[in-house]
Order: structure tokens, then C-alpha cells, then sequence
């Protein structure tokens, strides 16, 4: 049972993440579904990858959520040239201690901006797998921690622009998330050149949560429940990928479990302690597109991976929401759960 203290902590969620994404969405003129996806993603304890052409505002909405928590914030402007100890650290010799000290890299920060990831080659983009994935870095023997919260937030631009290495399957893998900005609608881009025209919103940005409050936050949500139904569902949906005929690659159990964990961060953003088919579905998408592989006869009809989640989605059965497991478990039927 979930206990009061519990509830209280989701309680703070929800009203943090309203003033987390008001202030984000001050900068971002009409985008509110992408900022709380990047709030969702933050509260899940993942990793965030911004997907669009130049100029849309990739990098204004990784700094702006980096601005909004009171916390360090660490740019990485990858290149060609950039080095993995560039951005893990390097041991230098110290001459008065007769010892090696290590140099923290830019990786040394609770939120990592990673500006145009695929612009730097796939040798510095590995130096990122170990982070991502274990939150710690491991450079001549000795393992460093990373603080926490630790969440990387990185942009890219379409790989048929110039000068873009693909991002490898294994990286892609380690994004909970991916979302595309897109362009404003006219009433959007009018506001824009109102606000930006003059100055930078985030030169008057200040933070309104601090690093311990998110850290407290993201226990909070492990605390969410997914009941058995949801729980299979969400693996139904990752297997239905794995068999799909205009998929080569399908998504991993690590796809699973990053939708089970952006489930639960929905759910406590919505001030639910329990989870609901219809958190998993709105999150399908934005968690498993990014990691599948059309086949080449896919592309050449022009399908994208988006277009075969949301198929998936509609053809994959959802959880009956009078089943005994709910009522077991909370009590009560839950609301929201539908049938497609």
C-alpha cells in the first residue's frame, strides 16, 4: 500500500512539475507536449534525445530545463574532432605529488547538454554508453560516480544533413526517449519574435526546483505502481516490434523497462500512485520509434518507425480495465483505461 508520506511526495511531483514546465514552456513558445515529455524523462531518470532540422530550438529547450533546477549544467558542443577524454576526463601527472590526478570531464555534471551528438565521430559518441547506462565513469582502472540527479539531454540533427555520423544502435538505445520540436504555428512564431526579439529569455530564466527536490521526486516515482496487466502489456507491445515485417530491429528489454519507468513518471505527474494502459500508450512512440530499423523495402514505401508503433498500438489489445488485478490491487476500477 502506498502510504501517506507516499502520497504527499506525489503530491510535491505534481506541483514542482507545473512550475518546471511553466518555466520551460515560457522559453519554448506552443510546445507544451514536448516540454513534458522532457520533464517525464528527467522524473524517470533517463536520457533525452532531440531529433529536428536547425533552428527550431533544440538546444533554447535543453537549456532552458537545464536552467529552470537549481543545479550544474555541463555544454558539450560535439565536433569532429572532439576527444572521448574530452568528455570523460583524462589523468594528468602531477610533478609535486609524483602521482596521476584525474581531470573530471564535462560528463561531471547532474544535467549534460550534448549539442549536435551526431556531428562527432563514433569513437567519442562510445564515451557516452558507460555514463548513460551505469551513471558512473571508468577511466584507468578506477571508477568515478556521477552526481545525481544525472540526466544527459541531447540534440542531433537528421542524418541526411552534412557533415552527421548515424548514431550507433547501442547509443540510440541508451535515449529513453526521442522527440521532434518541429516548426511553431504562426500565432507561435509571432510570440516568438515578441519575446526573443529584444533579448534571450534565459538571460531572466531563473531555477524553480533544486537537485535535491528532483532527487527526492524521482524516488517518488519509483514508488508508482504497475499492476500485472500493464506490465504485460507494455511487454506486448515491445515483442509485437521484434516480429513486425517492416522491421529489421526490434525494440530491446531495456525499451521495456524505459516504458514501464516513463509510465510511472506520467502517472505521478498526473498525481496517480498507480500506473494505466493509457500512460503506456501515449508514450510508445516517443520510447520505442527511435531504436527500431525499418527494412529497406519500409523506407522505400516510406514508412517511418513512428507509423509502425502507432499501427502496433492499435492493433495490440489493452488490458480489460474491470480485470481482478486492478481491484486487487487498488481497491477501486481505474479510470482512463480503455479498449482501441
Amino acid at each position: 500500500m502506498t502510504t501517506y508520506d507516499e502520497r504527499a511526495s506525489l503530491s510535491d511531483l505534481t506541483s514542482t512539475a507545473e512550475r518546471v514546465h511553466r518555466s520551460v514552456e515560457g522559453v519554448i513558445e506552443g510546445k507544451p507536449e514536448v516540454v513534458r515529455l522532457a520533464l517525464t524523462v528527467l522524473l524517470a531518470e533517463g536520457h533525452l534525445l532531440i531529433e529536428d532540422v536547425p533552428g527550431v530550438g533544440k538546444t533554447m529547450l535543453a537549456k532552458a530545463l537545464a536552467r529552470s533546477i537549481d543545479c550544474s549544467v555541463r555544454r558539450i558542443q560535439f565536433t569532429p574532432d572532439l576527444l572521448p577524454s574530452d568528455i570523460t576526463g583524462v589523468s594528468v601527472y602531477d610533478q609535486q605529488r609524483q602521482d596521476f590526478e584525474f581531470k573530471p570531464g564535462a560528463i561531471f555534471a547532474q544535467i549534460v547538454i550534448g549539442d549536435e551528438i551526431n556531428r562527432a565521430s563514433p569513437k567519442t559518441q562510445s564515451a557516452l554508453l558507460e555514463s548513460m547506462e551505469e551513471r558512473q565513469v571508468t577511466t584507468d582502472g578506477q571508477t568515478y560516480e556521477l552526481p545525481s540527479p544525472f540526466m544527459v539531454v541531447a540534440t542531433q540533427n537528421p542524418v541526411e544533413m552534412e557533415g552527421t555520423y548515424p548514431l550507433p544502435e547501442a547509443q540510440r538505445d541508451r535515449f529513453m526517449a526521442r522527440v521532434s520540436i518541429g516548426y511553431p504555428s504562426p500565432a507561435a512564431e509571432l510570440r516568438m519574435l515578441d519575446v526573443h526579439g529584444g533579448a534571450s529569455p534565459l538571460d531572466d530564466l531563473q531555477p524553480v526546483a533544486h537537485a535535491h527536490d528532483i532527487v527526492k521526486l524521482t524516488e517518488a516515482v519509483r514508488t508508482v505502481h504497475v499492476a500485472e496487466p500493464v506490465r504485460r502489456y507494455a511487454v506486448d507491445l515491445v515483442a509485437a516490434t521484434r516480429s513486425h515485417p517492416d522491421l529489421r530491429l526490434g525494440a530491446s528489454p531495456r525499451a521495456t523497462l524505459h516504458l514501464l519507468r516513463a509510465a510511472k513518471a506520467a502517472a505521478a505527474m498526473a498525481g496517480r500512485e498507480f500506473a494505466l494502459p493509457d500512460d503506456v500508450q501515449s508514450l510508445a512512440a516517443a520510447v520505442l520509434a527511435h531504436r527500431l530499423l525499418p527494412t529497406a523495402q519500409a523506407q522505400l514505401n516510406r514508412r517511418t518507425a513512428e507509423q509502425v508503433v502507432l499501427e502496433i498500438v492499435q492493433r495490440v489489445p489493452v488490458p480489460d480495465p474491470s480485470a481482478p488485478q486492478w481491484r486487487q490491487v487498488h481497491g477501486r476500477q481505474p479510470p482512463g483505461a480503455r479498449e482501441l
